[in-house]
């Protein structure tokens, strides 16, 4: 198994239709994933002093957190009108080896920050809600 490039994990945002076309959200420099879950304990006074767990219990969730450079693309206009609709929308992470991750999310937090000679930056975080499924 070789390393895949960082460059070729992409966030990308539906286009909204019936069967959704996703668009890559220009400029992004950084993109990370954490999944999290919350565990139910069974442990009993039958299981030896050793913790069991219930497997497919609990709450599952995935995050995701990206920074770049805005460029005023169309993907990143919505994900603006997003965060100030408070709205869910339908989104994918896509992989270099072809692996994808669609769910629909809600954006956390967006953030513009820029320097009198520099560039206009962003960052945002995104929250599931809902099932997030491999495709």
């Amino acid at each position: 198994m070789s390393a895949q490039k960082g460059s070729a994990f992409l966030l990308k945002i539906s286009d909204g239709a019936a069967t959704p076309s996703y668009q890559t959200v220009a400029g992004l420099r950084t993109t990370q994933m954490s999944v999290t879950g919350e565990t139910i304990v069974t442990t009993t006074k039958d299981s030896g002093g050793w913790r069991e767990l219930l497997s497919g219990a609990g709450t599952r969730a995935v995050s995701v957190s990206a920074a770049g450079i805005f460029l005023g693309s169309q993907a990143e206009a919505q994900i603006r009108v997003n965060a100030m609709a408070g709205t869910l929308d339908d989104y994918e992470l896509s992989f270099e080896d072809g692996e994808k991750l669609r769910g629909r999310f809600l954006v956390q937090r967006l953030d513009y920050a820029g320097d009198f000679n520099g560039e206009r930056n962003y960052t945002l975080q995104l929250e599931s809600s809902g099932e997030v499924t491999s495709a």
